[in-house]
C-alpha cells in the first residue's frame, strides 16, 4: 500500500517532533507502558528526553506534519533508550526502583544478522491509509541497506489484529512463548517473536 499524496518516509525523527512521538507511543502502547510510566507530561517528558531520533523511520506529510513512525534497534541501540538515571530524574528515586525492573522486562535486542523493530505508531487521524505498512516496508529496507538479513518483531496475543497484518506482510511467526506473569499487570499472556527476510 503506498503513502497518503505528499507524504514521504525519512529516516530519522526531526528533533521537533519528540514530544508528538512521545504522545503517540504512550497511545500505541498504553496497555504496556500505561501501569508503569503512568499518562500525561511526566510520561511523555521522560519517554521524549530517552529517545534516540536516529534509530527511527518517520512519515511526514506535505506540510511536514508527523503521520507515524517505526523505532527500530540496530547494533548501536534502540529508539527507546535511557538508564536508571533517567528514570530516577523524572520519577525520583523511590519511582524509579519499581518502575526501572519493569520497564527492563521489555527490554531485547537483536541477533546478529537482524535488525529488530522498536515499535509502529501512526497518528489516529492516519490510521488506515496504509502508513503503518509503508513504515514498515521502509524500514525493512533500510534494514538490508545496513546488512541484515532480516527484521524482527515481537507482538503480544492481545493485539490479534497486529499480528494477522504482520502475516500478511510477509513476517512468518518463529517462536511463542508464554508470559503469564504478565497478563494481571500489562493484559498479555503470550509474545509471538516474528521474522520478514529483508
Amino acid at each position: 500500500m503506498s503513502l497518503p499524496a505528499g507524504a514521504a518516509i525519512q529516516v530519522g525523527l526531526p528533533e521537533r517532533f519528540r514530544a508528538d512521538a512521545a504522545r503517540l507511543y504512550l497511545d500505541a502502547f498504553a496497555a504496556k507502558l500505561g501501569p508503569i510510566l503512568g499518562r500525561g507530561e511526566r510520561a511523555e517528558g521522560f519517554l521524549a528526553s530517552v529517545m534516540r531520533p536516529a534509530n527511527a523511520m518517520a512519515a511526514l506529510n506535505a506540510e511536514g506534519d508527523l503521520l507515524g513512525l517505526a523505532g527500530f534497534h540496530d547494533e548501536t541501540g534502540g529508539f527507546i533508550g535511557g538508564g536508571f538515571a533517567d528514570m530516577r530524574a523524572a520519577y525520583g528515586l523511590p519511582g524509579a526502583l519499581w518502575r526501572a525492573p519493569l520497564i527492563d522486562l521489555f527490554e531485547r535486542a537483536p541477533e546478529p544478522g537482524e535488525m529488530l523493530m522498536d515499535g509502529v505508531v501512526v497518528a489516529l487521524a492516519h490510521r488506515g491509509a496504509g502508513i503503518g505498512e509503508a513504515l514498515l516496508d521502509a524500514l525493512s529496507h533500510h534494514a538490508a541497506r545496513a546488512g541484515a538479513q532480516a527484521l524482527r518483531l515481537e507482538v503480544v496475543d492481545a493485539n490479534p489484529r497486529a499480528e494477522a497484518l504482520y502475516l500478511r506482510l510477509g513476517f512468518e511467526c518463529r517462536a511463542r512463548r508464554a508470559t503469564p506473569l504478565m497478563r494481571p499487570f500489562f493484559g498479555f499472556g503470550a509474545v509471538a517473536t516474528m521474522i520478514r527476510p529483508t
